[in-house]
This record gives C-alpha cells, sequence and structure tokens, in this order.
C-alpha cells in the first residue's frame, strides 16, 4: 500500500470517528470535510471509495442504531429517542428507522426488549446489516 493511500485511510478514519463522536448534533458533509482538510465534494467521494457508503449514509446508519439500543434499553419516548439521536424532524426519523430496520419504531420497540448478552454480541446481532435502506424489508434482524 503507497504512502499517499495510507494517508487518505487514515484521514478517513478521523472523519468517520468525528461522525461517530458528533452524530447526535448537526453535522453535514461540510463541517466533516474540513475535519479532513478536504473540498467536501473530493471528502464525499473518498469516503464512498474507502468505506462503501457515503458520509451521509453512515451518519443516518450511526443514529438508527443509537435508536435502536435507545429504544430497547430505555424507556423514553420515541420523540425523545428522535431528538436524542441527532434528527430534527420525527417524521424523517420513523421514515429513515423503517427503512433500515424494516418496521417501525414502535413496532421495534415492541418487539425487542432488553437483551441480556454482552453489549459486544448485543451490538453485532442488532446491527443493521442491509447496504442500501430499501432492502431491510427483505432481510430482518435476527437476534437468535
Amino acid at each position: 500500500m503507497g504512502r499517499e493511500v495510507e494517508e487518505l485511510n487514515r484521514r478517513m478514519l478521523r472523519a468517520r470517528d468525528a461522525i461517530d463522536r458528533g452524530y447526535a448534533g448537526p453535522l453535514d458533509v461540510r463541517t466533516i470535510a474540513a475535519v479532513v482538510h478536504m473540498s467536501p465534494a473530493h471528502f464525499g467521494r473518498s469516503f464512498r471509495v474507502v468505506f462503501g457508503e457515503t458520509p451521509h449514509r453512515y451518519l443516518q446508519r450511526r443514529r438508527i442504531e443509537r435508536s435502536m439500543f435507545l429504544l430497547r434499553e430505555t424507556g423514553r419516548s420515541v420523540t425523545e429517542v428522535c431528538s436524542d439521536v441527532g434528527f430534527t424532524s420525527l417524521g424523517t426519523f420513523s421514515r429513515t428507522f423503517r427503512a433500515v430496520v424494516g418496521q417501525s419504531p414502535t413496532g421495534y420497540r415492541r418487539e425487542h426488549g432488553p437483551v441480556g448478552v454482552p453489549h459486544c454480541v448485543q451490538k453485532d446481532r442488532t446491527r443493521p446489516r442491509s447496504s442500501s435502506f430499501g432492502e431491510a424489508g427483505a432481510a430482518a434482524v435476527s437476534l437468535a
């Protein structure tokens, strides 16, 4: 692996870490690109090449993963969870959640209670598996 490729990978990892830390706040491609000193367009293309998804899609997935945990493990309302994970619109949150998970936030909460296994196993088993938002309905996440 060449030095340029290594540097690009390091920059993309820094950007992904910034998304992971700040997912609950207002983030956009321009803000994240500034973290790694790249133009937004070049950053978006590079992120997709390195991680296989756009920065926006990655951010949405991280928010949905966190919301899945909050819905399972807390008694917070769907509206509170929506706000806690960085969505500003309950409608957008519900639509995105359904596209990724395959069911509504309320339906997910009803069917998935707290999980009594180590956190690392729980995270692996409950992570959305689809690479495209539209495929989640066909491939339901299994806790078995």
